[in-house]
């Protein structure tokens, strides 16, 4: 049995911490000055550990065994959210490294092919998984012209400053992998409400949204009477509120929705709004809850629309994704892993949150695991895990890519 070493895991997870470290959280973001010293200190670990790593044209680190055989491939994303926590995505990122690292020290494992990587841009600063979708080519180099973050950095520039402009890209076409396994704390209560301690996943969901812009009149509050107003807010609140009575009747059990982003323009008491933007975002396993999601806000839409007021415009999210399945032998394999090391203590279950997994497994068989996150907390400074539970998801991931290749080698 492949022998995970917890105080190197650990210790390496509060390395990688230090890089952006703001009070308990990170702030990494991809391709900052942060982000690009995290993967330089990632390469050379990578290259301690026997491999030989590469930093791509869009910021991927990968780190190539030199064994013989078609790899597997493990790790995650190490670029965090604008306020992010130490382990979203780090976590997988250094469970890959440990995973290459442990099997190299076992006699029974040594000769094993894994391969290590970490992702850039899952958070989304210009892309979201801009570079597991650059290495499934889902993301062509011509995709780059006109990105820029919300602080209007160009991409083009942000690339040039991190020293990969010219860069080549790794693809999926250049390896021949077995499959990719990533690791990942939950993001959510679940686990641990259930006093799960690992969480294999079957499937991630998927995610549509809407962008509305509200064009109304803009004009004195105290001279124009309420009966007259086309008031860009009176629109979007009814907008909201609709949302909010309609979804629950076509949404599923793990349906979630979340307006995230409110413009109203120009922002002054004494002025009647006479332009908003609103952001939806909806998400589920059932690509025909998602269809539900989208004829309803048409339909409220058309609705509003109709009446003497403030009209609405919408327009579909950027970025729409399909629910993606795991691969069910590679599920058998950690969930016989997760049963040797937690008795009991795991459960199948989807992911709430969409993953770079979500992206490879269009290329690639693909595995899920999860840890439990205290309080349900991610994407904030509070984001935690206990340490045993960091551990053992780690010696569980390492024990069901040991006889994944192991199988395969058959």
């Amino acid at each position: 049995m492949v022998k995970i070493n917890g105080e190197r895991l650990l210790g390496d997870l509060r390395a990688l911490r230090a890089m952006g470290a703001i009070g308990t959280g990170v702030v990494r973001p991809a391709f900052s000055d942060m982000d690009m010293q995290a993967r330089r200190w990632l390469a050379e670990k990578y290259e301690a550990a026997g491999l030989t790593a590469t930093i791509d044209g869009v910021g991927n680190v990968l780190g190539r065994s030199s064994n013989p055989g078609r790899a597997l491939l493990i790790g995650s994303h190490s670029d965090t959210q604008p306020t992010g926590g130490w382990l979203d995505g780090a976590l997988g990122v250094i469970y890959g490294l440990e995973v290459v690292r442990a099997m190299a020290e076992d006699p029974d494992t040594k000769h094993l092919p894994v391969d290590a990587i970490s992702w850039q841009d899952e958070e989304s600063r210009f892309y979201g998984c801009m570079g597991s979708r650059a290495f499934c080519n889902q993301f062509p180099k011509e995709a780059e012209d006109g990105l820029a973050d919300k602080d209007g950095i160009a991409l083009a520039d942000a690339l040039a400053h991190a020293g990969l402009k010219d860069v080549p890209r790794l693809t999926a076409e250049d390896h021949d992998y077995l499959g990719f396994l990533e690791a990942h704390i939950e993001q959510g209560p679940h686990l641990e409400a259930d006093g799960r301690r690992i969480g294999i996943v079957q499937s991630i969901v998927g995610l549509g949204g809407m962008v509305f812009t509200f064009t109304g009149q803009q004009n004195h509050a105290g001279t124009t009477m309420m009966a007259g107003r086309k008031d860009a807010t009176t629109a979007l609140y009814a907008l909201a509120h609709g949302i909010n009575e309609e979804f629950p009747k076509v949404a599923g059990v793990r349906s979630v929705w979340t307006m995230g982003r409110v413009l109203i323009r120009p922002g002054a008491p004494s002025i009647v709004p006479g332009y908003a933007e609103l952001e939806l975002q909806y998400r589920d396993v059932d690509p025909a809850v998602l269809d539900k999601f989208e004829a309803v806000v048409h339909r409220l839409v058309d609705n509003i629309n109709s009446k003497d007021g403030a009209t609405i415009e919408a327009k579909p999210s950027r970025v729409r994704i399909a629910p993606a399945h795991m691969d069910t032998g590679f599920q058998e394999h950690l969930s016989r892993a997760a049963e040797a090391h937690a008795p009991g203590n795991w459960a199948a279950m989807p992911s709430g949150a969409f993953h770079d997994a979500g992206v490879v497994c269009t290329v690639m068989p693909c595995a899920m695991l999860f840890i439990p996150s205290i309080g349900g907390i991610s994407h904030d400074f509070a984001e935690d895990s206990h340490d045993d539970d960091i551990t053992l998801g780690c010696q569980v991931l390492a024990d069901g890519a040991a006889t994944i290749l192991a199988a395969a080698s058959n």
